[in-house]
């Protein structure tokens, strides 16, 4: 099993519930605490790694991923094909070089379909292809919701439509995708995964119509665990961290065409509120964000096939690195002041001086 930060963090937590155990033990046994404790952590620690290490067969079930033209999701697919399943890869453009790229890269088992979430035609023209792909005695046994899209810009510079169009994407696509294909997942007591992000955690200035979805999605995923839970059905919720590099989610030339596109739409009101300097003091570091991040996808998609693989799966996989790990903590766990003095403090004096 691979050691990552979410195999530590989850380990720490059974570390501070032996520590609490041989507290509490030693009254009643006449024994060390620190023998206590090892026996406790020895037990545990080992239990969780037994148990994260069971996996499930592949054979005789199938997958469907949205988003495979490229990123996150074009190399998880050519992850789980290798690793024997049935693989649906659901792309924005079928006949396009990514999709293509696919196909060609990977077994006759994967099929590459046309999947726009946002239109519900498409949804429904999938759901039907899929179904008539299915081999007898097999099953569509998870579903992967993630495509995305990325987008800038303080509130009062980004129409209700930008804000419309990012969710239709990031959250009501999902959602469409969803309540189309829970069926058969009920049926197989499958698996769904959600692909959110470490931004679905904590937020920063001039992002909102992006991390408002994440958010959404995270609560989203976090009800129907509870609702799928009597169905023998596991969600999964995946947090990325900073990919940017590695997905060309967003780029600096899509970054300059949104600027133009941003600033165009403005009132002539805005624009005087905050200053073109400012305006391109925003987009400089944007466009300076997009050559961050990993570049090699491999954690994210390892935890993506864990959450289809393992037979005891986690609500959440944590795939990040240890200072927005760290951030998210403080985020959800501190008093806002601080995260403020820490994380954004410094943003509002690059942008607001």
């Amino acid at each position: 099993m691979p050691w990552t930060l979410d195999t530590a963090s989850r380990l720490l937590f059974w570390c501070g519930l032996s520590f609490l155990l041989a507290g509490v033990s030693k009254v009643l046994i006449p024994l060390s605490f620190w023998v206590i404790f090892s026996g406790a952590f020895l037990v545990l620690g080992n239990l969780y790694l037994l148990l994260a290490s069971f996996e499930i067969t592949t054979t005789g079930k199938a997958v469907l991923v949205t988003g495979c033209d490229t990123g996150f999701g074009h190399a998880l697919a050519l992850r789980l094909d290798a690793l024997g399943f049935h693989v649906f890869a659901g792309c924005l453009q079928a006949s396009e070089e990514g999709a293509r790229n696919l196909a060609s890269s990977a077994s006759s088992r994967l099929r590459v379909i046309q999947l726009d979430i946002t239109k519900e035609e498409e949804v429904n023209a999938a759901l039907k292809e899929v179904k008539c792909l299915l081999s007898p005695g097999e099953e569509l046994w998870g579903l992967v919701n993630n495509a995305g899209i990325s987008t800038f810009g303080a509130v009062e510079w980004t129409s209700l439509q930008l804000f419309r169009e990012v969710a239709d994407v990031n959250l009501f696509g999902h959602i469409r995708v969803t309540k189309a294909f829970l069926p058969l997942i009920r049926k197989s007591k499958g698996r769904l995964v959600n692909v959110t992000s470490g931004e679905g955690r904590f937020t920063a200035p001039c992002v909102a119509a992006y991390e408002l979805t994440k958010h959404a999605m995270e609560a989203f995923s976090d009800c129907l665990r509870h609702e799928m839970q009597r169905f023998g059905v596991h969600v999964c919720v995946i947090e990325p961290g900073n990919y940017t590099a590695g997905t060309k989610l967003n780029t600096a030339e899509r970054a300059k065409r949104l600027a133009a596109s941003l600033w165009s739409a403005m009132t002539d009101e805005v624009r005087h509120a905050y200053g073109k300097n400012n305006f391109d003091q925003v987009v400089s570091s944007m466009e300076s964000v997009t050559n961050t991040g990993l570049v090699d996808l491999t954690s994210a998609v390892d935890a993506m096939a864990k959450a289809l693989t393992q037979r005891f799966p986690q609500a959440r996989y944590t795939c990040m690195d240890s200072s927005l790990y760290i951030r998210a903590l403080v985020a959800q766990h501190m008093p806002e002041w601080i995260y403020d003095l820490l994380y954004v403090s410094e943003v509002r004096n690059v942008w607001y001086n």
